[in-house]
């Protein structure tokens, strides 16, 4: 059963912090990180879901067709812009794909299908551009360079977050009465892949399992379920966890982040493990400033707020833990395994 939610994150008080958010929101509809600075369509994707969750469905539609509008003829997007122009031309297969999870997630808020016919043609032509990077073995490459060409490695974090946007394109095909056999059956591929050879994965520096991510994503992003995915997390607690603080980012860095911290709620909430899961969400209260906005992190051992920046993302991703344990709320319906996933 879930618990019943912490009063420093229901809806009333996390109503600030999905105000923080959209106040940075441009006029085109794109979502920076911080005022004036950098959008990547991952990060913006979760900030259209937080402002969602904060019934503000007319500013994250209007996110969304934002990367609509933005597209490029290939079905990609590029890895981040600002004011309005490219900034990294590369492209990452993870954050392509995301637009899926988005919009799947729109809808479960809404519940429009006429959104979802309308994201339909975004949606699939950049599921199709991804799965143009698998390599040998259903794996998913990392990007492609500003030339076009594929660097040949695979991420952990990256696979799990495309594994779930292909899962959220079909649910989206399912809806509209489309037929996509090929991306189910390299769903499937991809699953087993990060299930079974671990040594076609490798971290950004190749210094392998020492980044939070790489540990609880597969079973954030349900790669891995049941006590697969419950022994993956508990497996990995002593390592990353810091009692009463949060999760660190990596073991390299001594460094508690919000963002990490609130995933890591997610995924624990995602294989029934709530309690647990609303203990790690209470801790992320330390990081917050009297804005409603969170603060990226804290560094040890002096438990120092660092840097001084409140990405709108980070932010994002406390909003998304905390409706984690709402029940039948749209992340709980994108997500979580113990119950209904349609509206």
């Amino acid at each position: 059963m879930k618990p019943k939610l912490y009063d420093n994150f229901s809806k009333k008080y996390l109503d600030p912090t999905v105000a923080s958010i959209v106040a940075i929101q441009q006029a085109d509809g794109s979502i920076p990180w911080l005022q004036g600075g950098t959008t990547d369509p991952w990060t913006h994707v979760e900030n259209a879901m937080a402002i969602d969750i904060g019934n503000c469905h007319a500013e994250a539609e209007r996110a969304y067709d934002w990367l609509a509008a933005i597209q490029l003829e290939d079905g990609s997007w590029y890895a981040s812009y600002k004011d309005g122009q490219p900034l990294d031309t590369s492209k990452l297969s993870h954050v392509i794909s995301y637009i899926a999870v988005g919009v799947w997630h729109h809808y479960l808020t809404t519940g429009d299908p006429s959104f979802l016919k309308k994201m339909w043609p975004t949606v699939r032509s950049a599921i199709d551009f991804v799965l143009n990077m698998r390599g040998p073995n259903g794996e998913i490459y990392w990007a492609r360079d500003s030339a076009g060409i594929i660097y040949p490695t695979a991420l952990i974090s990256s696979c799990s977050s495309t594994y779930l946007s292909i899962k959220s394109a079909l649910s989206i095909a399912s809806v509209l009465g489309e037929e996509r056999n090929y991306w189910k059956e390299a769903n499937a591929t991809l699953a087993k892949a990060l299930q079974k050879m671990p040594y076609l994965f490798d971290s950004p520096q190749e210094n392998k399992n020492t980044f939070a991510m790489d540990w609880y994503y597969p079973a954030m992003c349900c790669v891995i379920n049941g006590n697969d995915a419950r022994q993956r997390l508990f497996s990995g607690w002593d390592k990353f966890v810091i009692d009463g603080l949060g999760s660190l980012c990596s073991l390299e860095q001594k460094w508690v982040t919000a963002a990490e911290t609130s995933e890591l709620a997610i995924a624990l909430a995602v294989h029934g493990e709530y309690k647990h899961s609303a203990t790690v969400l209470s801790w992320i209260h330390q990081m917050r400033d009297d804005d409603g906005a969170y603060w990226y992190g804290m560094a040890l051992p002096k438990k120092e707020i660092w840097p001084e920046e409140k990405p709108t993302w980070t932010s994002a991703a406390v909003v998304l833990a905390a409706d984690m344990l709402r029940p039948m709320s749209p992340t709980s319906l994108l997500l979580d395994h113990h119950g209904p996933v349609t509206p």
